[in-house]
């Protein structure tokens, strides 16, 4: 039983996470005139030493490299790599080419998009909720693309890349800060050779600031994970679900109210049609938890009674 205390430290970490990742976009529009992939080239090169530095802290270092030993972790972890690297870099073209409502659009149907995965992966049953939740997602993509002749692109993008890591994520055996270490491997060689043929990729070419945000983009990347991690492990999982709306509210309301965008009616159809979706998904993870606290109340009573 985590006690107040607890419970407090763990929805503080909780809302930093994903108030960190809400608001991501006013950093990387920070880096501008850099281009995405060079600021994507940063990135991956910039984690690598962040993560470090959290595992040496933490003494996981050595643990964790016991785990690239094993052939299987490595190649699914190249394929996750290569997936988040997708997810970074489309994310990065969003929120500087003031499309930053279509990629808090694809974050909202993270959730659906995920169940989907689980069903079709995993081959779990889904509950009636969720089973409405995916047909909305559905119909949320068929609007746009009747409506505007076009597929949600960014939207369809983000959240099926990220669906489709958290499945390859699955199937390693490591934690989501020894994830991110071991994909960042993968990840710096590629980012360091790109930087290296395109002249240090805006590095040194448009003053400090920009510089300092470049060199900080592994330490955004590491933070806001490090934080979500700590709060899992004192929160309930329905928790820190019902937290992880939170990043695409603040994203739509940067790009809104900050960055200025505007939603076109189509656009603003499809995020009620998802918005109908998460309410049941939802009312599903509600009714589940209280399920759950009335048999550990009811189990507690027989205890009690004997």
């Amino acid at each position: 039983m985590k006690s107040a205390s607890q419970n407090r430290l763990g929805i503080l970490l909780a809302l930093i996470a994903n108030s960190v990742w809400g608001c991501a976009a006013l950093y990387w529009i920070q880096t501008k005139p850099v281009p995405p992939l060079d600021v994507l080239a940063h990135r991956g090169v910039w984690t690598l030493p962040a993560v470090l530095l959290v595992l040496l802290a933490f003494g996981r270092f050595r643990s964790t490299l016991l785990l690239l030993r094993d052939w299987h972790t490595l190649k699914f972890t190249a394929l996750a790599a290569f997936l988040i690297s997708i997810n970074w870099g489309v994310f990065l073209f969003a929120v500087t080419n003031g499309r930053a409502t279509e990629a808090s659009l694809g974050y909202f149907m993270l959730p659906i998009l995920t169940a989907m995965a689980g069903v079709l992966v995993f081959k779990e049953r889904p509950t009636r909720p969720q089973q409405v939740a995916m047909a909305l997602a559905v119909l949320a993509v068929m609007v746009q693309l009747v409506a505007v002749g076009t597929l949600p692109i960014v939207s369809l993008t983000l959240s099926i890349s990220f669906a489709t890591y958290s499945v390859i994520r699955k199937y390693i055996q490591a934690d989501a800060i020894q994830g991110l270490f071991m994909e960042s491997l993968f990840l710096m060689p590629v980012g360091a050779i790109w930087l290296v043929l395109h002249q240090g990729g805006g590095l040194f070419e448009y003053g400090l600031r920009t510089d300092l945000f470049l060199l900080g983009a592994g330490a955004l990347t590491a933070v806001p994970l490090l934080t979500h991690v700590a709060s899992a492990r004192i929160l309930s999982m329905s928790t820190v679900g019902l937290f992880s709306y939170l990043g695409p509210s603040l994203q739509l309301i940067v790009a809104q109210t900050i960055l200025g965008e505007s939603i076109t009616p189509v656009t603003l159809a499809s995020f009620l049609i998802v918005w109908c979706g998460l309410a049941f998904i939802l009312f599903d993870n509600f009714r589940a938890l209280h399920r759950t606290r009335k048999n550990r109340s009811l189990s507690a009573s027989s205890l009690n009674s004997d």
